[in-house]
């Protein structure tokens, strides 16, 4: 299956302890279904201290399940996303405005 949402992506977290937060991806992992967002799902790794890097508490955004996230539209709003053939190429459009994602 295609990806909905990709690397780049404006999202906002639709359920959990972020709950309506804004971010934008940095890495998806289709396989688990998840994907990292910057700002969001953080949590503190404790880490020793080297030469080279200061230790202490450092906070690291985790996975956050695909289906928390959705796409936020050219409006700011919330957004499913859906495939059509434009040409000979399949681009994603966005549900509630239907203007298309990437072009």
């Amino acid at each position: 299956m295609a990806a909905k949402l990709k690397k780049g992506d404006t999202v906002v977290v639709l359920a959990g302890k972020d709950k309506g937060q804004k971010g934008t991806i940095t890495t998806v992992d289709p396989k688990s279904g998840k994907a990292v967002v910057e700002g969001v799902n953080m949590a503190i790794r404790h880490t020793r201290q080297s030469q080279t890097s200061q230790g202490g508490r450092v906070p690291k955004a985790m996975p956050i399940d695909l289906s928390n996230l959705s796409l936020l539209d050219k409006n700011g709003k919330p957004t499913r996303v859906g495939f059509k053939i434009e040409g000979d190429k399949k681009v994603r459009f966005a549900k509630t405005t239907g203007d298309v994602i990437d072009a």
